[in-house]
């Protein structure tokens, strides 16, 4: 996510070509945000990870399931398992298919995506305004409680 040129925390991801911050999402599967967690570009997708994970050793006791992203695949897996809960969290990395060429909807994948597409109708949340990661984040979670406010009216 691009930032404004306020200051605050701000990296590079040569990888993906991003200047700026990255925002990781959990979200469940209505899309409803669970957790959410914005750092600098600099950090790696799978540390990125890590950190909205390392949110659900004290809440959301319900979920066992988690979908990532096939760039989240490597240590990961292993790390999930390890984290302390009273049940088990099975994380499945939802990968393309080796055959598929171009643009391709992947299971459950989507659902993240949509919950991103709606976050950007904010005009807050279309560039990082925000100096701080904290409340960047804040922001997320005002968005998405104006959202589901609006549902239900």
């Amino acid at each position: 996510m691009r930032t404004a040129r306020n200051g605050g925390v701000r990296g590079y991801d040569a990888g993906k070509r991003i200047k700026g911050r990255k925002r990781h999402i959990l979200v469940d599967t209505l899309g409803l945000v669970l957790a959410c967690v914005v750092h600098s570009a600099a950090v790696q997708d799978r540390d990125g990870a890590r950190l909205v994970l390392e949110k659900l050793e004290g809440k959301h006791g319900w979920i066992r399931k988690v979908w990532a992203d096939g760039g989240y695949r490597g240590k990961l897996v292993q790390w999930v398992s390890s984290i302390r809960r009273h049940r088990r969290i099975d994380l499945e990395i939802v990968r393309r298919r080796d055959a598929a060429e171009g643009f391709e909807v992947l299971p459950r994948r989507w659902i993240v995506e949509r919950t991103f597409a709606w976050l950007e109708n904010s005009r807050r949340l279309s560039k990082d305004f925000e100096r701080t990661t904290s409340s960047s984040q804040a922001m997320i979670h005002i968005a998405m409680t104006r959202l589901m406010v609006a549902r239900l009216a």
